[in-house]
Order: C-alpha cells, then structure tokens, then sequence
C-alpha cells in the first residue's frame, strides 16, 4: 500500500487505512526501521507512556491555541494522540471499529445521560 497516497476526503479511509499500516508494522516490521514496530517491541508499558505524553501534549497546545488563535500545533499533537492511541489498540489486538461504533452508538444520547449512564 503506498501511504503517500492517503488522503482526508473521507476520515474513516484514513483510520482505516491507517489499520492497515499499523498492523503490517507489527507483524512484519524491522524495530530498526519503523518507529511503529519499535514501540510494540518496547512493549505495552512505552505505549501508554507515549499516549500520555501525546495527551500532555494536546492540553498544553489548547491552551496555546486559545491565546494565539493560531490551531496549527493542536491539531498536530491530537493526530499525535490519535496516532498513538491506535498503536496502542492494535498492540491490544484490536482496532479503531470499536470505537468508531461506540462513538456512533452515543450519537443521539445527550451526553449528560451517557455520562449518567456509565455511573449505574
């Protein structure tokens, strides 16, 4: 699959396309050669670092963004985070469908009776 030719006209191709790419970096990959491949190799623990980071990351330039009025470095560290929270399903064994369904399935619920919900 060339990446190179992966665009955003349709968000899911891009997550899914992405599956893709993750999941051949885990199975076949060179740790030497591909970041990917590296972190499962590192291990679950080194996942969960990096999404935490990415996370510190997102907050941090929110809040630049919200000075400057400048979004450029915001949506670059939340595709970091997202980029990163998707190594860390597929080193679960697992992709972004799940999410994607449970993102739909609270389409149409206020998130206040959601939120509520998860509490009982």
């Amino acid at each position: 699959m060339n990446e190179k030719n992966i665009t955003s006209s349709q968000p899911t191709d891009v997550l899914f396309a992405l599956t893709q790419v993750l999941e051949a970096r885990k199975a076949s990959a060179d740790s030497t050669s591909s970041y990917v491949a590296s972190l499962h190799q590192k291990g679950l623990n080194k996942i969960l670092e990096k999404v935490g980071e990415e996370a510190t990351e997102v907050i941090l330039a929110a809040k630049d963004a919200q000075s400057s009025g400048d979004k450029t470095e915001v949506i670059a560290e939340v595709a970091d985070l997202l980029f990163h929270s998707m190594v860390m399903l597929s080193h679960l064994d697992t992709d972004i469908t799940p999410v994607l369904d449970e993102l739909a399935r609270r389409f149409d619920v206020s998130g206040l009776v959601e939120k509520a919900s998860r509490k009982a």
